[in-house]
């Protein structure tokens, strides 16, 4: 992850933004705000090129229309006066296209036609949905936003939430409460879909098939489950409410059971494959029998607040993320070391077609030291461009993440690498190499762009033409063509019919360089970390680095223990070709660290990575300087800090 500086314009630097603000996200992309929304919630990109923005506490739906020359979009109120709308699908049936809109206590549906700027024949489809005005409630409903979803076969689904933290009414209610239901498209024959979901907040269906999911915001302020000989039973402490019960992203199948609000998952032992806890407010007598219960899919780190769902398969956003799915996660209050803050990303596998490890794609809205918050994300979607546009109700903002491979450039923050390694990046200059100033718009970087073509001839005499990812009059990046032989190659640039040798640069197999937090490729490193605890082997995270609203960044001391190792991974690129792991070492300080993997960083493009043990012998080191040897060429110098 690259510590980035927001790029914000000019007519938006203001409030929240009339300061630098810094975001970190994986290299290759770029990150910009482009339109302030106030209490910005849910987001439908329209087929057009044109987002839908929910603002619930203002009643109103507003469409953005992105501006032709590339600034600050034309904002419209599409539709007003409506009852807290949250949110927002698309959908076509029989030939006609509806934007359909929750609201709190109902589901409305407008006909739409591409280019409309307000919403036309509304048609309530769906009334009386339980909100804080039903009678039993007593005017409190503390998740009263609905959620909803579509799938092929036309059914249209509401999420109804939890009425509160944990309640055995809503499951005696009419409709049931932490429930989904399904109804016809036209909101005729609804019925209990599933049930035991506190408070499912992103519902979407996973694209080229009729399988629903949804991440789940679960209980707060659990008490100990267990009669063990810590003497804890039935107590609140935040040793334990801090990860209990997970977070869910799961899938949810018709007649399911996900045990709220008498059985909670339990992440202790991962979050795969959890078994349930009885929920000591509810079920402490075990009424409930919680084997029956459906097990979810996966778990998220407790309180992290999970809201949208959007899957990214069959979307143009960058290739290697497209079979996965981004979820952005609001924000705890009920820990004692504040979560969540940010954007994950859960690869997909093709063989099981259920969700991996989840992986940070964007974050920064939290300063881990600090604890200090500026920003929340909602929800994310990919516009008609390939860009991934994220809504944040604290500032009001709406981002754009952007592949942008003009950004990709040497870890040590020089833009040539010399000796250049095969797929690395490399950055020819001059005058004149280009009519046209242009970037890949994907990750599949064509050989030919802006009318430039470039090929490599390696010392075999074979020509391979060069992935291009920007060119410009003055500049011109492109990979090193995969197969080229290690020693010299000549570049040549064609521009139509006119051939130009752009001179002479020497491969190898390695060229390691290692990023840091600033980006500069000096100071602290850019790395993340884990410590684990045995037994029973439970992982967690370790700061290694914190940086400032200025972007100005500081080591974290990172304390080593005898039963606790910890384990770092260093970030850079030129690492991949080495020959074998016993080609790389690590030396932190004066000490050599044993590397237990050194190669693609395996999600995303062109990033390596390197996993280290740190030994104990570093114990109070303070901050010490970290170098990486590949195959005889050494990085530049990054640092840590031991306490």
């Amino acid at each position: 992850m690259i510590r980035t500086r927001l790029n914000v314009p000019d007519n938006l630097k203001q409030g929240d933004f009339a300061a630098d603000r810094y975001l970190n996200i994986p290299p290759g992309f770029r990150i910009s705000l482009v339109a302030l929304l106030p209490g910005a919630r849910f987001m439908a990109a329209a087929p057009n090129g044109d987002l839908l923005v929910s603002q619930p506490g203002l009643g109103q739906v507003t469409l953005l229309r992105p501006a032709t020359n590339g600034g600050v979009p034309q904002g419209f109120t599409f539709v007003s006066g409506l009852q807290a709308p949250h949110d927002m699908v698309f959908h076509t049936l029989n030939g006609t296209t509806y934007i359909y809109i929750s609201e709190k206590n109902q589901i409305n549906r407008y006909r739409y036609i591409s280019g409309d700027t307000a919403g036309r024949d509304r048609q309530v489809i769906i009334k009386g949905l339980p909100d804080s005005s039903t009678p039993e409630l007593h005017g409190t409903y503390a998740h009263e936003l609905k959620n909803i979803a579509l799938d092929s076969q036309d059914h249209l689904y509401v999420s109804i939430a939890s009425s509160c933290n944990v309640c055995a009414d809503d499951t005696a209610s009419d409709p049931l409460r932490g429930a989904i239901y399904q109804y016809n498209a036209d909101g005729t024959g609804g019925r209990l879909f599933a049930r035991g979901l506190r408070n499912a907040e992103g519902v979407r269906f996973l694209p080229g098939t009729n399988t629903l999911w949804a991440v789940v915001n679960n209980r707060d302020q659990v008490p100990y489950a267990f009669q063990d000989s810590t003497g804890n039973y039935g107590q609140l402490f935040w040793g334990y409410v801090d990860d209990h019960p997970p977070d869910l992203f799961t899938a949810v199948r018709d007649g399911g059971n996900y045990g709220w609000p008498f059985c909670n998952s339990n992440p202790d032992q991962g979050f795969d494959h959890m078994p349930f806890d009885l929920d000591l407010d509810t079920n402490q007598d075990g009424h409930v029998d919680c084997s029956k219960m459906d097990a979810p899919t996966k778990g998220i780190q407790a309180h992290s607040a999970p809201l949208g769902l959007h899957f990214l398969r069959d979307t143009l956003f960058a290739q290697p993320y497209r079979e996965g799915a981004v979820v952005p996660l609001h924000g705890s209050w009920d820990r004692s070391h504040k979560t969540g803050y940010k954007v994950v990303y859960f690869p997909w596998s093709a063989s099981t077609q259920l969700p991996g490890a989840q992986i940070d794609l964007v974050t920064g809205w939290m300063d881990d030291a600090s604890q200090n918050v500026w920003g929340r994300p909602v929800s994310a979607v990919v516009d008609k461009t390939g860009s991934l546009l994220i809504s944040d109700d604290a500032t009001g903002a709406i981002y754009k993440l952007t592949y942008a491979p003009v950004a990709v450039s040497a870890a040590s923050g020089v833009a040539v690498l010399s000796p250049e390694s095969i797929g690395s990046i490399y950055g020819a200059y001059g005058a004149n190499l280009s009519t046209q100033t242009t970037g890949a718009d994907s990750p599949d970087w064509p050989t030919s762009l802006g009318g430039a073509q470039v090929t490599v001839q390696d010392k075999a005499a074979e020509a391979r033409p060069a992935p291009l990812a920007y060119v410009s009059p003055a500049q011109i990046n492109f990979e090193v063509p995969a197969g080229t032989a290690t020693g010299s190659a000549t570049v040549m640039l064609q521009k139509g019919s006119n051939t130009q040798n752009l001179g002479t640069i020497r491969i190898t197999a390695a060229a390691p360089a290692l990023f840091s937090a600033n980006a500069s490729g000096s100071g602290v490193a850019a790395a993340t970390a884990v410590r684990v605890v045995a037994p029973p082997n439970v992982q967690s995270p370790v700061t290694v680095f914190t940086c400032d609203s200025s972007g100005s960044c500081k080591a974290v001391p990172i304390l080593l223990g005898m039963d606790t190792p910890v384990y770092i991974s260093l970030y850079g690129t030129g690492i991949r070709g080495r020959s074998s792991l016993a080609d790389v070492s690590v030396t932190i300080g004066d000490v050599s660290a044993p590397v237990l993997y050194a190669g693609p960083q395996g999600t995303y493009p062109g990033l390596d990575q390197v996993n280290v043990a740190l030994p104990l012998s570093l114990r109070g080191a303070g901050v010490v300087d970290v170098t990486l040897t590949v195959s005889g060429q050494s990085s530049n110098t990054v640092q840590i800090a031991v306490e």
